[in-house]
């Protein structure tokens, strides 16, 4: 049954990116709590039928899509239906939503480097900001962490690995350094966890896109396949919780029923188990530090079949390990890192690009480009565009 809020009134909420995945399983959980939750604005790239039918159903005060083109036509379609939701043009109409005054929580669900100037506008507007989208942290790092200080923003991850990682730790987070040896990230291994790393080449996106446990957009189910979605989790693990590189750690765990551990100085182990499914994380997210429905299928203990745990094999996923390289790296390096994987991947996916020289665009771009200290969005814009130009001249030199 729906929840009733406990307050006068129910918490406003911006969807950013609303039609991926997490996006539709944020308004999933929403529509089960009416009178805890209400939407306040949505986003969207290009997919204005999407956009419309949340419109319709949701009634969000504002919507807002990445190009004018699709906006307009947003526009239209939501006059030609009677809807009263007004379409944000401008071209900062995302830093809008995420900081309006009458925003209390904000997801940040945009994939990719395009969610970072929304993200650090919610934080500087001190939102409760649900982060999807750990670009935000691998390409923000100090930068966006110091805006959410300065903001007095309440940070809370979403991804279901981080998710646990926080459930998991003390809610004093003075004591982290005194109790935490370490955090053990889990990875489902992808669709190639057991195939032969020389059969890579053939790889292709309809393969790298089956996901043996979620359903997910493209990019981020390939990232999943070459296991670059854990170097990012591990550059967002050692921002989000104050960790040395060297304390974020990752195991295969196929079943994916453990999501993450923390192990303590003293040598135990807390973990946090449940189904696979991203409304868990996102409900957490939306009602912390209570606990509300998430419409996720109970976990059955007795009939569940082994657990099983694997090294990460740097042969088969070689990006994983950039992750701490990186870190130890000059600070922009995890910028050029995510920006040199984004346009590999966008190759890759539109058959420019072999599966196997992901990787090989990625080190050629660590080569390439030299980073310096970014201290300002603007720094960290044109760090993504030079990395990106050096990436671009890559794939299709491998191309060619």
């Amino acid at each position: 049954m729906p929840s009733q809020s406990s307050s006068a009134s129910p918490r406003r909420v911006t969807v950013l990116g609303s039609t991926g995945s997490v996006g539709a399983n944020t308004l999933d959980v929403i529509a089960r709590h009416p009178g805890r939750f209400e939407v306040f604005a949505l986003s969207a790239c290009t997919r204005v039928d999407e956009l419309l039918a949340q419109c319709a159903r949701f009634r969000p005060r504002f919507a807002a899509m990445a190009s004018p083109a699709h906006a307009a036509l947003l526009a239209d379609r939501l006059a030609a239906n009677g809807l009263p939701t007004q379409v944000l043009l401008a071209d900062d109409a995302l830093e809008t939503i995420a900081s309006d005054e009458d925003v209390d929580i904000v997801m940040a669900a945009i994939v990719g480097a395009a969610g970072l100037a929304p993200c650090l506008a919610a934080a500087r507007t001190g939102k409760r900001l649900l982060l999807a989208n750990k670009e935000a942290l691998v390409v923000g790092g100090e930068l966006f962490m110091e805006t959410v200080r300065r903001g007095g923003a309440t940070l809370l991850p979403i991804d279901s690995e981080h998710s646990a990682i926080f459930q998991c730790l003390p809610e004093d987070r003075g004591t982290w350094p005194q109790r935490v040896d370490h955090v053990l990230l889990t990875a489902s291994g992808g669709p190639f966890r057991t195939r032969d790393p020389a059969t890579l080449a053939g790889i292709t996106p309809e393969q790298a896109c089956a996901h043996p446990n979620f359903s997910m957009g493209r990019k981020i189910s390939v990232d999943s396949a070459t296991m670059m979605n854990k170097a990012l989790e591990v550059i967002e693990a050692r921002w989000l919780f104050d960790l040395a590189p060297e304390q974020v750690r990752v195991v295969i765990h196929p079943q994916q029923i453990i999501h993450s551990m923390v192990q303590f100085n003293d040598a135990s182990v807390i973990a946090q188990l449940g189904t696979p499914d991203m409304r868990v994380p996102i409900a957490c997210g939306l009602a912390w530090p209570e606990r509300v429905d998430s419409g996720a299928d109970r976990l059955d203990f007795s009939r569940l079949a082994a657990l099983t745990f694997e090294e990460a094999d740097a042969r088969r996923f070689p990006g994983l390990h950039l992750s701490w390289q990186a870190l130890r790296s000059a600070p922009g390096t995890t910028a050029v890192l995510n920006a040199a994987n984004e346009v590999a991947v966008e190759a890759f996916l539109a058959r420019r690009l072999r599966f196997d020289h992901i990787h090989a665009v990625t080190l050629e771009t660590l080569e390439a480009v030299a980073p310096s200290k970014p201290s300002s969005l603007a720094d960290l814009l044109a760090l993504d565009a030079s990395a990106r130009a050096a990436a671009n001249a890559a794939a299709l030199r491998l191309a060619a």
